[in-house]
């Protein structure tokens, strides 16, 4: 596989990941962003947890859809996020449901 077969692949990776974010932002409260990874999710529940003098974050979500185009399920009942960055959590409000229309 050709430098330009993998950025086109990778680039109808993108393409589809984002008409399904589009698809299903609608049924979402809660956009929840680490270092790692976009999450869509309709609770979330952030805590500080300190060990050993190190401060990290229990980041715990419901009904989640994870922005990953390489997971072959991007929707989890569950999950847990451990890190020792950022955590942004946003709440949708109702204008925010309306993706852009093609």
């Amino acid at each position: 596989m050709s430098t330009e077969d993998l950025e086109k692949y990778e680039a109808e990776m993108e393409l589809k990941l984002y008409r399904e974010y589009r698809d299903v932002v609608g049924i979402f409260k809660y956009v929840v962003e680490t270092d790692r990874r976009f999450y869509l999710c309709n609770a979330v529940d952030v805590k500080a947890r300190t060990e050993a003098g190190d401060v990290f974050f229990e980041v715990s979500m419901t009904d989640a859809w994870v922005w990953d185009m390489y997971r072959p399920a991007r929707f989890a009942k569950n999950v847990k996020v451990l890190t020792f960055k950022d955590v942004n959590v946003e709440e949708l409000a109702a204008q925010d449901f309306e993706p852009p229309k093609n």
